[in-house]
């Protein structure tokens, strides 16, 4: 499997609660925090879901 890395740049301010949840369920708190993951299906549904706050990365 290949690695993703996540940096959240927009906030999650004024968004719904389910996209707060599936941010944190990321692992991303702060602005500009990052995190790596594996590729997974399920990691690749959220990021589908709320990749509008989150700069991705193929690592």
């Amino acid at each position: 499997m290949s690695k993703v890395k996540l940096t959240l740049v927009k906030s999650t301010i004024k968004r719904t609660l389910r996209q707060k949840r599936t941010v944190e369920a990321l692992g991303l708190g702060k602005l500009h925090s990052s995190v790596e993951h594996e590729a997974t299906p399920q990691i690749k549904g959220m990021i589908t879901k709320v990749g509008h706050l989150l700069k991705v990365e193929n690592i």
